[in-house]
């Protein structure tokens, strides 16, 4: 089965931040990701660009609305992901523990469905 785990953090934390302070927390991306594909549980990342360059598209019946921003006014936002192939959701979870951030952050663990079968 495949899962997501979604990172949520608070933006100021990352944006605007320089090369040099991202450095330390990308080596440690890359690492994860490298011991992922190590195990064969890595099947994709990425990370997203600031919530002020998102739109949100609203329906409602027939009736779009596309308002500027994320879909939720919060502190915490989505801000990248990693899918992982794995037996189940606590094979994950220590991968999930090791993301690494600026400050406090969450990671959300979600089986990703399969409606191919």
């Amino acid at each position: 089965m495949v899962y997501i785990m979604m990172i949520y953090a608070d933006e100021g934390d990352w944006v605007g931040k320089s090369e040099a302070e991202m450095a330390p927390i990308m080596a440690v991306h890359e690492q994860l990701e490298a011991d992922l594909r190590k195990a064969g549980k890595y099947r994709g990342c990425g990370g997203l660009a600031p919530s002020t360059e998102a739109k949100t598209l609203r329906l409602s019946g027939s009736n779009q609305m596309v308002t500027d921003g994320p879909y939720a006014e919060t502190k915490e936002v989505f801000g990248g992901y990693y899918l992982v192939e794995a037996n189940s959701i606590d094979e994950v979870m220590p991968y999930a523990a090791r993301i690494p951030g600026f400050a406090k952050r969450a990671v959300e663990v979600r089986p990703v469905m399969d409606f191919r079968t």
